[in-house]
């Protein structure tokens, strides 16, 4: 149960976490590259295509990372006692 919640939470952390960084990536590969501003080109650019590639990647990431630090826990720390509820 520890290892899906972690992994659940580092899903959402890691999602808000990696569309923040899309969007900081976004401002500067349009600064960078120059890119038009026209009729809100840029702004599109950024918040449909970099920011939901930073939040699936971000998500992706951080459930995986969340879950495997809990998974690693729970083996080591070995079987839990149950007979006692």
């Amino acid at each position: 149960m520890k290892v899906a919640t972690l992994g659940c939470l580092g899903l959402i952390l890691g999602a808000i976490a990696g569309g923040a960084i899309g969007i900081g990536l976004g401002f500067a590969w349009t600064a960078f590259f120059g890119t038009t501003s026209f009729e809100g080109y840029s702004g599109m650019l950024i918040f449909f295509m970099f920011m939901p590639i930073g939040i699936i990647i971000g998500g992706m990431a951080g459930g995986v990372g969340l879950g495997l630090i809990a998974a690693r826990d729970d083996a080591a720390t070995g079987p839990q006692d149950r007979s006692s509820r």
